[in-house]
């Protein structure tokens, strides 16, 4: 079992940034890529950014390319993703993933992730 924990959502304005972790269990963190999503009200969950077990790879939504930056820390089990520059539209519930492949690639897909993390929720003013 695999249990995910994300922390450091809160109200920001825009413009303004956060920086979200994911602190994950198990001794077997960094052979898996990591992704973050996120859900709005009202609509479907949705890619934010992933990266490879390694941490050399990384994938963005076209929506925060160059705003957001996933990263990890495979001693601390950690996964990141530094938000900067947000938009009211950044505003969700945002979900740490684990992918369901040792060693796969990172991916978009939500159906290659098999643990979630409970969520974080971040809000962005105008």
């Amino acid at each position: 079992q695999v249990q995910l924990v994300e922390s450091g959502g809160g109200l920001v304005q825009a413009g303004g940034s956060l920086r979200l972790s994911c602190a994950a269990s198990g001794s077997t963190f960094s052979t898996y890529a990591m992704g973050w999503f996120r859900q709005a009200p009202g609509k479907e969950r949705e890619f934010v950014a992933a990266i490879s077990w390694g941490g050399r790879s990384t994938y963005y939504a076209d929506s925060v390319k160059g705003r957001f930056t996933i990263s990890r820390d495979n001693a601390k089990n950690t996964v990141y993703l530094q938000m900067n520059s947000l938009k009211p539209e950044d505003t969700a519930v945002y979900y740490c993933a684990k992918e369901r492949l040792a060693f796969g690639l990172e991916s978009s897909s939500p159906n290659d992730y098999d643990y979630w993390g409970q969520g974080t929720q971040v809000t962005v003013s105008s």
